[in-house]
C-alpha cells in the first residue's frame, strides 16, 4: 500500500521569507500551498486571544522602540523560567495592534527582516479568516493547528485559556472538525479541558527533546514524566486514547548520535502509529544553523545545507505532519 504523503505546515506562516506570525507571513503560506498553518496564541490584559509565539515580545514587535511602554518592562517567571522584556498580558488589545512586527532571527534571515515595522500584531480572530478566506478561494479545505502557549502560567494569573479558545471558535463560527482543525499544546491538561468543552478537533500533544511539561511540574514536582519517557513505548501507551497524536522534536525521529550523525529515522513513528496515534514533527529548516551537523555545509550558519538529506529521512520515517518554515520547499520535498 503506498503511504501517505505527509501534511505540511505553513510554521507561524512563513517565517522563512517573513516576519513570523505576520500577515504577509500566513497569506504566503496560503499562496504557496500548505495543508494548513500554524498561529501559537497567548492572551492580552484584556483577554484576547494574539498570535505570538512567546508571550514576551520584544523579540518579535517593535515594543521595546516605544517610548511610552518603556515602563512596562519587567522580569516574570513563566514556566518556571525567567524573563525580562514586555510582556502581552500586560497590554490591551488595542495597545497590542500599534505594535508592529519583526524578524525574530534577523541574521539568519535579513531578507525577512527587510520586512520589519511594517505590519501590525494578528489575534487568532483574523487568522481564522485568512484561513477561511483561502479555503473558499483556493476551493479546498485549509487546515489550521493551533497552539496554546502557557497556559499553566496563565491559569495562575486569572486566566482560563480553554475558555477563551472555546469562545473565539464558536464566535467565529468555526466550523473545525478532525480534518481542519488540530489543536496541539506542550501541556496537556488544556487538551483535556478544551475536548471536555466539546471542542470538535484532533487534539495533538507536543513532546520536546528534553525537559518535562510545566503543567505535570506544577502538579507533582519531580514525580512529573520526562518529555523522552512520554515518547517511549509506556509513554505512548499512557496517550493512546487520550490524545490523537503526537507532535515532536524532529531530533526524537532523527535521533543523531555524539557526533550528530543519524543512522536513519528511529521508531517512535512506528511505535506511535501502532497505538492509533498520528505523529507530526518539528520543524524543518534548511539553513545549516538548524540541521544536524551531518546535513550541514559551507557558507556559515544562514547557508542552506543538505536539507534534502534530512527531510528525506523525516519523510521516510512515515510521518504525518511536518512543520516548515519555507513552505515551497516543504511541499516540493514532502510531497514527491
Amino acid at each position: 500500500m503506498p503511504r501517505t504523503r505527509p501534511l505540511v505546515i505553513g510554521h507561524r506562516g512563513a517565517p522563512g521569507y517573513r516576519p513570523e506570525h505576520s500577515r504577509s507571513a500566513y497569506e504566503l503560506a496560503l499562496a504557496m500551498g500548505v495543508d494548513a498553518v500554524e498561529p501559537d496564541i497567548v492572551v492580552s490584559r484584556d483577554s484576547v486571544l494574539v498570535v505570538r509565539h512567546e508571550n514576551e515580545i520584544s523579540g518579535s514587535t517593535d515594543v521595546s522602540d516605544r517610548l511610552e511602554y518603556s515602563r512596562r518592562r519587567t522580569t516574570k517567571t513563566v514556566d518556571g523560567v525567567d524573563h525580562t522584556g514586555w510582556f502581552t498580558e500586560d497590554f490591551t488589545w488595542d495597545e497590542l495592534a500599534t505594535l508592529r512586527c519583526r524578524e525574530r532571527l534577523p541574521a539568519l534571515r535579513p531578507s525577512s527582516a527587510s520586512f520589519d515595522d511594517t505590519q501590525p500584531v494578528l489575534r487568532l480572530r483574523d487568522v481564522l479568516d485568512l484561513v477561511r478566506e483561502a479555503s473558499i478561494e483556493q476551493h479546498r479545505a485549509i487546515g489550521l493547528v493551533l497552539e496554546i502557549k502557557h497556559a499553566t502560567y496563565f491559569e495562575s494569573i486569572g486566566w482560563d485559556v480553554a475558555a477563551l479558545v472555546d469562545t473565539e471558535l464558536r464566535g467565529a463560527g468555526w466550523q473545525g472538525d478532525e480534518a481542519t482543525l488540530t489543536i496541539e499544546s506542550f501541556e496537556s491538561t488544556v487538551l483535556g479541558r478544551l475536548r471536555d468543552r466539546g471542542i470538535r478537533a484532533s487534539y495533538v500533544y507536543l513532546i520536546e527533546a528534553a525537559g518535562r511539561p510545566f503543567d505535570l511540574v506544577a502538579a507533582r514536582g519531580k514525580a512529573a514524566p520526562t518529555y523522552r519517557q512520554t515518547a517511549r513505548p509506556a509513554g505512548l501507551d499512557a496517550l493512546a486514547g487520550v490524545v490523537d497524536g503526537i507532535s515532536v522534536d524532529k531530533r526524537l525521529i532523527l535521533a543523531p548520535d555524539r557526533l550528530g550523525r543519524t543512522s536513519g529515522p528511529s521508531a517512535l513513528v512506528s511505535d506511535a502509529h501502532e497505538r492509533g496515534l498520528r505523529v507530526f514533527t518539528w520543524t524543518c529548516r534548511p539553513e545549516n544553523e538548524f540541521l544536524i551537523p551531518q546535513f550541514r555545509g559551507r557558507g556559515g550558519a544562514r547557508a542552506f545545507g543538505d536539507w534534502r538529506g534530512e527531510w528525506s529521512v523525516i519523510r521516510d520515517s512515515g510521518v504525518d505532519g511536518v512543520f516548515v518554515d519555507h513552505p515551497d520547499l516543504g511541499i516540493e520535498l514532502f510531497r514527491t
